[in-house]
């Protein structure tokens, strides 16, 4: 479940033959079983979409990632220039909270990606730790998700060598252990506290560290009470009161403007359903969510169109020009202005030493 691309122009027109909103087939008492597994594949599969939007983008210039073609399956593919453009914003805002929240301060941090897939960030970050202070870093997503990445590591030299100490995977080859980096195969539905199950054990998780979640297009593939479980599970549950604590979240907004609903048509004409965009389709209502979520600490969300116009330097953005041409400057900002970063924090009520930890996220909220 890891982030998708930027939906490629070309999903953004109606498919022939089918009708808006709805997709082909479904669930009998039957075969529902079969039907939620299916859902699930495609939602896993967008792993690979974000991959090789990564790969584009890298290629070009935009972002410097030495790991991104090792994890792309088959051909890279050349992306548009506004989806190339949309990558490159999207993971630069990211990459400055991240290290703003390793940064700030010479304690040591913790790090959880939901729905990680094949994300590369531990491995970008695991390659510049002598500017950051010691961190643990975590990945849960699917079990075929973790299998893949898992596989791929072990595969690489390049990416096994990067992992600090003794690392060990286990019989299944789902989940992957260190004294830095764990990956883990789990279903953010399992949080649920309605369940008639108890939730798993999430191994190798230090509980008292200053910890930040992301979420890059995770949690709204997730029902809204479900999404909303997973994340006070982390914030209410497994986490005391005292342990400082911040999310970031990746999200499409606006689902009812006129792009908005046919990027919603064609997504679902293609089996994706983003569960959550409803509930929480403006900026507004995301910062809500993270105030609910109990990220009393301070809270932003800007879209990417803002990100673009507000955060990226002068010469940067003449950098990023000169790549390729952007001929579509109205599709650009009408689809950036459709994709959000919003963060979160709470400085927990712990010991002193850990209250400047989001010193960097204050800053960066008060500019």
């Amino acid at each position: 479940m890891a982030a998708p691309q930027i939906p490629n122009l070309n999903t953004l027109r109606r498919a022939p033959g089918h009708a808006p909103g709805r997709a082909r087939g479904g669930p009998s008492s039957s075969n529902n079983e079969e039907y939620e597994a299916a859902k699930d594949k495609i939602i896993q599969q967008t792993d690979q979409d974000a991959s090789v939007s990564r790969l584009s983008a890298v290629q070009l210039g935009y972002l410097d990632d030495p790991f991104a073609d090792l994890f792309v399956v088959g051909q890279s593919q050349r992306r548009f220039p506004i989806i190339n453009r949309g990558t490159y914003v999207r993971t630069t805002a990211i990459d400055n909270l991240v290290h703003r929240f390793l940064s700030v301060s010479p304690s040591q941090k913790q790090i959880i990606s939901l729905g990680a897939g094949s994300d590369t960030r531990f491995f970008r970050l695991i390659s510049h730790s002598p500017s950051f202070p010691p961190f643990l870093y975590h990945e849960l997503d699917f079990p075929s998700n973790t299998a893949q990445k898992i596989a791929t590591i072990t595969r690489s030299s390049v990416l096994r060598d990067l992992i600090p100490g003794e690392t060990t995977t286990s019989e299944d080859l789902t989940s992957l252990s260190s004294p830095t980096y764990n990956i883990r195969p789990l279903d953010l539905r399992t949080l649920d506290p309605t369940s008639s199950t108890s939730p798993p054990v999430i191994q190798h998780i230090d509980v008292l560290l200053p910890t930040l979640l992301i979420s890059e297009c995770c949690l709204i593939y997730l029902l809204p009470h479900l999404a909303d479980a997973a994340a006070t599970y982390f914030t209410r549950t497994f986490f005391p009161a005292s342990t400082p604590l911040g999310l970031i979240l990746y999200e499409p907004i606006n689902p009812n403007t006129p792009f908005g609903r046919v990027m919603v048509s064609n997504l679902a004409a293609r089996g994706i359903v983003l569960q959550t965009l409803k509930r929480y389709g403006s900026l507004e209502s995301q910062k809500e969510r993270l105030r609910v979520y109990g990220f009393d600490g301070g809270r932003e969300a800007r879209t990417v169109d803002n990100l673009w116009q507000e955060e990226v330097s002068q010469d940067e953005k003449e950098r990023v020009a000169g790549l390729e041409m952007v001929d579509e400057v109205e599709e650009w900002r009408l689809l950036a202005g459709h994709y959000c970063v919003a963060w979160g924090w709470r400085d927990g009520d712990g010991e002193a030493k850990d209250k400047g930890v989001w010193e960097g996220w204050r800053e960066e909220t008060a500019e």
